[in-house]
């Protein structure tokens, strides 16, 4: 689901468990896509990054999702 993900500086992906993202060009670069993804965990922790691709944001999401799981053991 692609949504406006900041209202005046702050995250608008509020729910537990959901993911937002949004598709920009950078300036120097306009051929280059580029995505800003949100994922509120269901503690209601903020992971939030930017990658070349949908795919390698859920990535980094999944990563940071394991080294949570881990740290808490």
């Amino acid at each position: 689901m692609a949504t406006k993900l900041t209202a005046n500086g702050v995250s608008t992906t509020t729910t537990p468990g959901t993911e937002q993202y949004e598709i920009f060009y950078n300036v120097h670069r306009p051929r280059r896509k580029h995505y800003q993804y949100d994922y509120r965990h269901t503690d209601g922790e903020l992971f939030s990054c930017v990658a070349p691709s949908l795919k390698e944001c859920r990535q980094r999401r999944d990563e940071w999702l394991n080294k949570k799981i881990n740290n808490s053991k």
